[in-house]
């Protein structure tokens, strides 16, 4: 047997069985990645009411009572699911059972199918709130809802699309590096609001040139969600980078641009 005969053999079944094992990974991360994909752009024909088979006000109708509730509980499920797996805590215990690489990448496929279930169950309620006629206003509120995704897109690419969404992990474990510890970093945007992403979703939400019950019920409880997200992950935040953040909290505003917080 030559050296190099010997040492492929010596490290064989056990260098290929790990390699494997991060293919997989990396496989599951893109999946993962593309069903968020497939969701968020979904999303955006729910919300706005283009182009998918179902949106906030299409479906089977149903009696408001039981419409209200249903979509509570539906927005409920996302949240608890959205915050409890977001906490470092939450985390510490669950990557006792989930592999670290693929911690994030769990997250956002379990995040991607609550929002799943919640488009394919919601209940219209298609009562009409308000209703813009003018049609060149009409058109400007549909172009400041599609802004304000492109802000959503944008504010992640900033700070690292694939990290948040989970490929950067897997793509790191699968070449055998280390991911990088988190750094503070104010990119842009960040400059002038501290949530930009969350401050896309709240525009995306509710500039509607039509806004019905049901996507008035959407676009209120996901805005009191955000709020209430925004508090947990800023604390979070304090406690990973102390006061570097809490100077940053008195810099620069949340969510109104060029405001000063207090």
């Amino acid at each position: 047997m030559t050296q190099l005969d010997h040492q492929v053999h010596s490290v064989g079944p056990e260098v290929a069985g790990l390699r494997i094992f991060k293919f997989i990974a990396f496989l599951y991360g893109i999946a993962a990645y593309l069903v968020f994909f497939v969701t968020v752009l979904y999303a955006i024909g729910f919300v706005s009411g283009l182009v998918v088979p179902k949106s906030i006000d299409t479906g089977t109708e149903t009696g408001t009572t039981e419409a209200v509730i249903v979509n509570l509980l539906l927005m409920s499920l996302f949240a608890i699911q959205h915050s409890v797996m977001a906490r470092q805590q939450f985390k510490a215990w669950w990557t006792q059972f989930v592999p670290k690489p693929v911690e994030r990448s769990t997250y956002v496929l379990l995040a991607s199918l609550s929002l799943l279930l919640l488009f394919w169950q919601w209940r219209p309620l298609p009562a009409v709130i308000w209703n813009v006629e003018n049609p060149e206003l009409a058109v400007t509120l549909v172009t400041l809802s599609f802004a304000g995704w492109v802000l959503v897109f944008t504010s992640t690419y900033l700070i690292n699309h694939f990290e948040l969404f989970g490929l950067h992990q897997v793509t790191n474990h699968l070449l055998g590096k280390e991911t990088p510890a988190p750094r503070f970093r104010t990119p842009l945007l960040y400059n002038f609001v501290r949530h930009p992403i969350y401050l896309g979703f709240i525009i995306a939400f509710w500039a509607a040139p039509t806004m019905t019950a049901g996507h008035l019920l959407f676009a209120a409880v996901t805005t009191i969600y955000i709020f209430v997200g925004i508090a947990l992950e800023e604390h979070d935040l304090v406690a990973l980078f102390g006061d570097e953040y809490r100077q940053y909290k008195q810099r620069v505003a949340m969510l109104i641009p060029w405001r000063r917080s207090h």
